[in-house]
């Protein structure tokens, strides 16, 4: 039997100690700034709302837990919106991603999850439930599809 070396926790901002803000900052400037070359305000203030959550993949092997990747579920109001998904860049490849959106989905109950993926990734994102919900367009110079998983989906 293996033993899972991974997990996913889901935490509000208040829950997010120093250190793992720091991992969460710099994993999404590694992948979205610096490996993507998207120079935009990754600090937009709506990890500080009371109802965002930060789901974190975390690798136990580690003295203290290593940040694989990270997703951000935001209270929208009349929809969840799923958001900043990324995984480290040795982390891709292996599946791990699956159960970042899986944790974040079970975060979003009784209202439509929204989200704006890059255009390759559609169909993956199509295996939680999610649907094409607009025209494609460019966000810092990427093609993304706007997506919506009805409520009544199961993830």
């Amino acid at each position: 039997m293996t033993v899972p070396t991974t997990r996913c926790v889901a935490v509000p901002f208040a829950g997010l100690d120093a250190r793992t803000l720091y991992a969460v900052a710099r994993l999404r400037q590694d992948v979205f700034v610096v490996e993507q070359a998207c120079p935009y305000p990754d600090l937009d203030g709506r990890d500080l709302e009371a109802g965002t959550h930060h789901v974190l993949l975390q690798d136990d092997r580690a003295d203290s837990p290593a940040l694989l990747g990270v997703a951000r579920v935001l209270d929208d109001g009349d929809v969840w919106r799923v958001g900043r998904v990324v995984l480290a860049r040795d982390a891709r490849g292996r599946g791990l991603a699956d159960d970042l959106v899986r944790t974040a989905l079970t975060l979003c109950t009784g209202r439509d999850v929204v989200l704006d993926a890059q255009s390759p990734l559609a169909g993956w994102y199509a295996g939680f439930g999610f649907e094409v919900d607009g025209p494609e367009f460019l966000e810092d110079g990427i093609p993304h599809l706007p997506m919506r998983r009805p409520a009544r989906r199961p993830a």
